[in-house]
C-alpha cells in the first residue's frame, strides 16, 4: 500500500502517484537525495508557514515552472506564480488530483490556534485516500474523517498529538494504514513510533527516513 509514499523526515513526505504520473511532496523540508529529474515536484502541499513546514529552500529544489503549491496565504504569497490557496473545508482540483483541506489546530495551546486557519490534507494518490494531518492534535474534524486509507499522522507531542493520543484518534476514524511523523526531530523520540504502533488497533507501518 505505501510502495510509493516515502517518509522524507518529520512531516515531509514524497508520493509518486503512478494514476497521473504525477510527484507530490506534502511539507518539503530538510530534502536529500533529490539529484535525478524525477525527484522534481508536480504538486506540493504545505500545511502552514512553520519553518519545519514551509521551507523556501527545499520548495526551490525540487520547483519547475509548471509546480502547483497548494496552500495557506502566508506561503501562497511566497511563491505567487506557482501557488493556489486552499482554506479549510474546501477542495480544488490540481492536474486530476483532488485536494481538501482538513483544519489542523491544537484546541487547547498556543501553537496552531484554530483562527489561523491552518491545514492537513486529503488527497487521492494511487486510488488510494491519504490524509497528511499538518501540525494537529486531535480535533473533531479529524475524528470523523471516514474511508481513509493512509493516515499520514504526528505523534511527537508538545505542538501535536504525542503517540499515546495519535493511537487513540487512529482507533476513532479508523484507517486502513498509518504511518507517523513529526517525531525523531526537534520533538519526540525514535521510540514513540514503537508505542504508537503497538497501541493502535489498525495497521501501523514504521520505517526510518530516507
Amino acid at each position: 500500500m505505501v510502495s510509493n509514499i516515502t517518509w522524507l523526515g518529520h512531516a515531509s513526505f514524497k508520493i509518486v502517484d503512478r494514476v497521473t504520473d504525477k510527484v507530490i511532496y506534502c511539507d518539503p523540508w530538510k530534502l536529500k537525495h533529490i539529484d535525478k529529474p524525477d525527484d522534481k515536484a508536480d504538486l506540493i502541499l504545505v500545511s502552514h508557514p512553520h519553518f519545519d513546514h514551509f521551507s523556501p529552500e527545499d520548495i526551490h529544489k525540487i520547483l519547475k515552472p509548471e509546480t502547483v503549491i497548494v496552500s495557506v496565504k502566508e506561503v501562497a504569497d511566497k511563491f505567487p506564480k506557482n501557488s493556489r490557496v486552499l482554506m479549510s473545508g474546501n477542495k480544488l482540483t490540481v492536474f486530476g488530483i483532488e485536494i481538501e483541506a482538513i483544519p489542523a489546530y491544537n484546541p487547547a495551546k498556543q501553537f496552531h490556534p484554530r483562527q489561523n486557519n491552518w491545514n492537513g490534507y486529503i488527497f487521492c494518490a494511487n486510488n488510494l485516500l491519504i490524509y497528511h494531518a499538518g501540525d494537529t492534535d486531535a480535533t473533531p474534524e479529524m475524528l470523523a474523517l471516514k474511508n481513509i486509507d493512509v493516515a499520514l499522522l504526528p505523534i511527537g507531542g508538545t505542538y501535536t498529538m504525542s503517540a499515546e493520543e495519535a493511537a487513540n484518534a487512529a482507533n476513532t476514524f479508523k484507517p486502513k494504514l498509518a504511518l507517523p511523523m513529526h517525531y525523531g526531530d526537534i520533538v519526540g523520540k525514535w521510540e514513540d513510533g514503537v508505542t504508537f504502533k503497538n497501541k493502535c488497533e489498525i495497521d501501523v507501518e514504521l520505517s526510518r527516513p530516507e
